[in-house]
């Protein structure tokens, strides 16, 4: 269930701008992801970009090689539009088994 949370969080953050890795990281310790390294999000990266979901471009870095900065294609903002109603659906559905917690 968290692999599909974390590439909706993921396709929510590149939405708005294009962003590298290891800044998706430093972004999802941001919101209080801690357990969530480079080492799990580059194989989410890989599978979105061959899914079509984000594309990659090579870019010069001040500090070292040039980095690898992601952003969402047509399909990809649809997948998080989708993603986005399944959340609020799951969330209505859990909040009422959560609030119902006397039987």
């Amino acid at each position: 269930m968290m692999k599909g949370i974390l590439d909706g969080c993921l396709l929510a953050i590149i939405k708005d701008t294009e962003v590298y890795g290891y800044e998706l990281a430093e972004k999802l310790e941001d919101y209080g992801f801690h357990s969530f390294s480079e080492g799990t999000i580059y194989p989410l990266l890989m599978r979105m970009q061959k899914e079509e979901l984000v594309t990659s471009t090579l870019k010069k870095s001040t500090a070292g090689p040039r980095r690898k900065y992601y952003s969402l294609t047509e399909k990809g903002e649809s997948e998080l539009q989708h993603f986005m109603e399944r959340w609020q659906t799951l969330q209505a559905n859990v909040n009422r088994v959560l609030s119902d917690e006397t039987k």
